[in-house]
C-alpha cells in the first residue's frame, strides 16, 4: 500500500465504543465471558462497535460492523506487524459488511491498542503471545454474536499469524482465506531477493542495484536493509499493479496528531520486534511448513502475481502441501503485495461464493 494510504491508517487514542469486553481467559474459555450483543437480542440489528477488549492482559482495541447480526464474523487479523486497518476499514471493506459482520483488531503493540496499553520497555512481541491473543478475540466474537464459529482472515503479517492460530484452535473457525501469503522467512526473502537482482539489472536500475548490493543478501542482520529493499519493491510492484483507488480514505476519528504519533511508535516498536536488533525478531522464526500441512478447516488463497516481498510461487507450493477439508487457489494479474481494489474484490468473491455457505451450520 502506496505511503499515503499507510499514513492514512493512524489510529485515534480515545476511550469509546459500545464493546464491554472481557477476553482475557484462555482461548477454550473465554467464549464464556461476556454478553450477548444488543444487536443480536431479539431481531438481529446492525452491529457497530468499538471499543477495547481485554486480550492477553491488556486492553486492545476492536471494532465489529455489519447490517445484520445474523451475518457470521469475519475477524481480519492485518499486516505489518503495526498496520492496522481500523481507520481505512469502512471505504476498503464497507461493502463486505452486507455479507459479515467485518472485524478490525489493533494488535498488541499497535495502534490504539498502542497508545491504551504501552508496552513495558523491555517487552518483546513473540508469535506464540499474539496467536494467543488473536484466539482469545475469536472466542470472545463468537459468543459475544451469537456464533459457532468464525471466518479466518489474514494479509502479510496477518497471514503469519492467522495460520499459527488455525492451527493452535482449528474449532474456532470456519475457514481461513489468506491473502499475500508469507510461508518461510529465508527462503521468501531469498526468492525476492534475486527477483530485485534480476529486475533492477534488466532495467539497468543502477540506483536499486547499489543498494541491493549495499545490503547483500539475506538473511540480514541490520534492521535497516528490511526497509531499504521494501522501498525498492514497492517501486517495481507499481510498474505492473493497479494503484489503491483514491477513495480509500482514513475515517475522521482517526486524524488527529496524537493518533498519528501512536500509530507511528507502534509502526516502529513492532517494526523492530518483527526484524530484530540483529535479524533475529519474530520474522526469524516463520516456518509455516514446520507447524504441519494438515488442516482441519477449508484453507483459501487470494495471492498477487506480482509480490515481490512474499512471491507467489512460494505460496503455491505451501498450497499444494495443504491438506485440508476444502481448499482453493487465485492468482491476481494486476496486483503486488499490498492491496488494491483487484484483491479486494477477489477476496470478497472467494468469502461469499465458497466460505459463505460453509457458515450455515446444519
Amino acid at each position: 500500500m502506496m505511503k499515503g494510504i499507510a499514513l492514512a491508517l493512524g489510529l485515534a487514542f480515545v476511550v469509546c465504543g459500545s464493546f464491554s469486553m472481557s477476553a482475557d481467559a484462555p482461548a477454550r474459555s473465554a467464549a464464556r465471558d461476556g454478553s450477548l450483543s444488543p444487536s443480536c437480542k431479539g431481531k438481529p440489528a446492525k452491529v457497530d462497535d468499538a471499543g477495547f477488549v481485554v486480550i492477553g492482559g491488556i486492553e486492545q482495541w476492536v471494532t465489529a460492523k455489519g447490517d445484520s447480526c445474523a451475518n457470521p464474523v469475519l475477524l481480519f487479523i492485518s499486516g505489518g506487524p503495526g498496520n492496522p486497518l481500523s481507520g481505512i476499514s469502512d471505504s476498503v471493506y464497507g461493502a463486505g459488511q452486507r455479507d459479515f459482520i467485518v472485524v478490525q483488531w489493533d494488535q498488541r503493540g499497535s495502534g490504539m491498542t498502542y497508545g491504551r496499553s504501552p508496552p513495558a520497555p523491555d517487552e518483546k512481541l513473540t508469535i506464540e503471545r499474539m496467536a494467543q491473543d488473536g484466539n482469545e478475540l475469536a472466542a470472545y466474537l463468537a459468543k459475544r454474536y451469537g456464533k459457532r464459529k468464525v471466518i479466518l482472515w489474514g494479509s502479510s503479517w496477518g497471514s503469519i499469524l492467522a495460520v499459527h492460530m488455525a492451527k493452535a484452535h482449528p474449532e474456532l473457525f470456519y475457514a481461513y482465506v489468506g491473502t499475500s501469503q508469507v510461508v518461510n522467512s529465508i527462503e521468501t526473502q531469498a526468492v525476492s531477493y534475486k527477483k530485485l537482482l534480476a529486475l533492477a539489472t534488466k532495467e539497468n536500475d543502477k540506483d536499486s542495484l547499489a543498494v541491493l548490493n549495499q545490503v547483500g543478501s539475506p538473511p540480514w542482520t541490520d534492521p535497516r536493509s528490511f526497509g531499504k529493499v521494501r522501498r525498492i519493491i514497492r517501486k517495481y510492484e507499481a510498474k505492473v499493479t493497479l494503484p489503491p483507488p483514491d477513495s480509500w480514505h482514513r475515517a475522521p476519528a482517526y486524524t488527529t496528531p496524537k493518533a498519528e504519533e501512536d500509530y507511528a511508535a507502534g509502526e516502529d516498536y513492532s517494526f523492530l520486534n518483527f526484524v530484530g536488533m540483529h535479524g533475529d525478531g519474530m520474522l526469524s522464526h516463520v516456518d509455516l511448513p514446520k507447524l504441519g500441512t494438515d488442516f482441519a478447516i477449508p484453507m483459501f488463497f487470494v495471492e498477487g502475481a506480482h509480490d515481490l516481498l512474499a512471491p507467489p510461487e512460494m505460496a503455491r507450493q505451501y498450497y499444494e502441501s495443504i491438506k485440508a477439508p476444502e481448499k482453493g487457489w487465485v492468482l491476481l494479474e494486476h496486483s503486488g503485495h499490498d492491496p488494491n481494489q483487484e484483491v479486494v474484490d477477489a477476496e470478497y468473491k472467494v468469502l461469499r461464493e465458497r466460505v459463505l455457505p460453509l457458515t450455515r451450520d446444519k
